[in-house]
């Protein structure tokens, strides 16, 4: 992509004349276009807001698949006489980038975001001055630069035509960092955090296992044979009423994802307030009790009426698909509510509705198939109390869920995993031992166990990832905890660094921040290895947090230091004085870090603080 020549020649001079990137941030470049004519007076209008990113670089989409992540958002100042209406972005680029592990949704080069501006009918003005500002987070391939909240400015007549679009610049105004997050475009949260086709996956084997449910299964042999009956026998048509039946299923569960991604931005926002996800919780909960048979969930009859009336011929079958959802409401419905609760979070349209298709064509699957081969309709097993076991699973799914969205308001990371590990823990053990199941056969108690075993094993996945993981990540706040898996870290100050020149030992400084996916890398990754844990031990180990640009503490190291991105790594002497050579800026992998302390270590040997040797 051809950058700007001033966006150039800021980067040149910034780095030239020893002004910090950090604080000019010229990654990207900002045009207002402004609509083709002037305003009509009580008429919508669409300006466009071009963002011109750096090839190097790219930054967050609006809603990034990772909730510790600064999400692209537009801002207008409010103006007397205009309405600024729907802001639309443009698709974002989900793909796997060196700073993660997990897909991120990006933007990349040149970026149109949409906006509708609506000029009162009684207007007066001839010229309206759109102000607004654009605010994001630029990484490249091994580090990021801080949020900034970029403003511009431009003039749109009012009240007669003109015959060209009317040019448009920005205002000459300073990017300006911007710590606190904007309302208006919620961050989305990291369901899917193991990649998107990890989440489908799941989404496909939980509608497959709803058929295992006592609302789905016994429909199974009975729609089946009303579909032969409808086709006389002929296996085509067969075919053609098993597909218009799964059809019929994809459209209305699409149409939910639709509507729940549409209202995702109100969401979203109300996520910010712990009662809400609270009360989201207490939601999960109990519908998590209706699959317990704690209580029981039922639709209306008059829905129900709607649903069971069959009509003959291709239209009936579709009918029936479209409905199917309202008969089997008390079984599926809880995990659907599930499901929609996550889609209206992430506000993703795309997504919605590709996630909603995937879970009716796990639902549909067994129709379709057992529609082709109708024979094999006759092997499947008798229904009976399995399928309430069945309903259980997806009750511990739901608690599974609950304390997900109850995520940010526990105590930490470790607390978090071991709650999850704990409710997986007692489904596998309750699941496996302890519910009664009667009359249930041989093969069932195999599958019984394997399903233990599973919820076992993701217990103990979930015990692993919060002891390990949520301690080498710890944020600077719980940096006096040790641990002798876990590197020792302290936060930054001078004392400390008299200590290390008392105790002649060298000084690691890793400037970081929350919303730094490269950060979040080294401690899962780097600095979790034990061959870096043990060899920290001889070094003092120190972490300065620029997450907000408002510390003025974290800003002066940030430009003693000269940080001009985080993670920067920097190494020091016992004297203090930063080691040529060993500064590293984005993410290293443990082999490079570990030859790095080695060297570290070998230089401050070789010359040992003045306090040193005068003792």
């Amino acid at each position: 992509m051809k950058a700007h020549i001033s966006t150039t020649l800021v980067v040149f001079l910034a780095l030239f004349s020893g002004t910090s990137v950090w604080s000019a941030n010229p990654v990207v470049s900002i045009r207002a276009i402004a609509p083709a004519g002037s305003l009509q007076p009580g008429k919508p209008a669409a300006l466009t807001v071009e963002l011109d990113i750096l090839s190097r670089y790219h930054i967050n989409s609006d809603r990034p698949l990772q909730d510790y992540l600064i999400p692209t958002t537009l801002q207008f100042e409010p103006r007397p006489g205009v309405t600024f209406a729907k802001t639309t972005f443009p698709p974002a680029q989900v793909k796997k980038l060196p700073v993660s592990d997990s897909p991120m949704s990006v933007f990349e080069g040149i970026v149109r975001i949409e906006a509708e501006i609506i000029p009162a009918a009684d207007i007066t003005l001839k010229e309206v001055v759109i102000r607004g500002s654009v605010r994001y987070q630029a990484c490249d391939d091994r580090s990021c630069l801080p949020p900034v909240r970029q403003p511009f400015s431009l003039a749109l007549p009012v009240g007669y035509s003109a015959s060209s679009p009317v040019s448009s610049a920005i205002a000459p105004e300073k990017a300006e960092p911007a710590p606190g997050q904007s309302a208006g475009n919620p961050e989305s949260t990291d369901f899917g955090s193991k990649g998107l086709l990890v989440t489908f996956l799941l989404v496909f084997l939980g509608g497959l296992g709803l058929n295992l449910t006592p609302c789905v299964y016994p429909m199974i042999p009975i729609t089946i044979t009303y579909f032969g009956g409808q086709a006389q026998g002929k296996k085509g048509s067969i075919i053609v009423h098993s597909s218009l039946y799964v059809i019929g299923m994809a459209v209305t569960y699409s149409i939910l994802g639709v509507v729940a991604a549409m209202t995702g931005g109100l969401f979203g926002a109300a996520l910010q307030y712990p009662p809400v996800v609270v009360g989201i919780a207490l939601v999960m909960i109990l519908l998590a009790l209706s699959m317990f048979d704690v209580y029981e969930l039922r639709m209306p009859a008059s829905l129900n009426r709607l649903a069971g009336s069959s009509q003959k011929g291709f239209w009936g079958t579709f009918l029936m698909g479209l409905t199917v959802g309202i008969v089997a409401a008390p079984c599926i419905g809880p995990f659907v509510l599930g499901l929609l609760t996550y889609v209206g979070n992430r506000g993703n349209v795309i997504l919605g509705f590709s996630l909603f298709f995937v879970l009716a064509l796990g639902l549909g699957v067994p129709f379709l198939v057992l529609g082709i081969f109708s024979g094999s309709i006759r092997r499947l097993p008798r229904s009976g109390a399995w399928m309430v076991w069945v309903r259980k699973i997806f009750g511990f799914i739901l608690l599974v869920m609950a304390v997900y969205f109850l995520r940010n308001l526990l105590p930490g990371l470790l607390a978090y995993h071991l709650t999850l590990a704990l409710i997986m823990l007692l489904a596998g053990i309750y699941l496996a031992w302890i519910d009664p199941v009667p009359a249930a056969g041989k093969t069932f108690s195999y599958v019984r166990n394997v399903v233990g075993i599973i919820f076992f094993a993701c217990a103990l996945y979930a015990a692993v990832t919060g002891l390990s993981g949520g301690s080498a990540g710890m944020p600077a706040r719980f940096a006096e905890q040790t641990s002798s898996g876990t590197i020792h870290w302290q936060l930054y100050s001078e004392s400390i660094l008299s200590r290390a020149a008392r105790e002649s030992k060298p000084v690691f400084i890793d400037f970081y921040a929350d919303w730094c996916a490269p950060c979040k890398e080294l401690d899962t990754h780097t600095f979790s290895a034990p061959e870096v844990v043990d060899r920290s031990r001889e070094f003092i180990m120190l972490k300065v947090d620029l997450t907000s640009a408002d510390d003025p503490q974290a800003e002066a190291l940030r430009k003693r230091y000269q940080a001009r991105g985080v993670p920067t790594l920097v190494f020091l002497k016992p004297d203090g004085q930063e080691i040529p050579g060993l500064r590293g800026t984005g993410f290293e992998d443990k082999e490079v870090l570990l030859d790095k302390m080695n060297r570290a270590l070998q230089l401050s040997t070789d010359q040992k603080s003045p306090v040193s040797l005068l003792q």
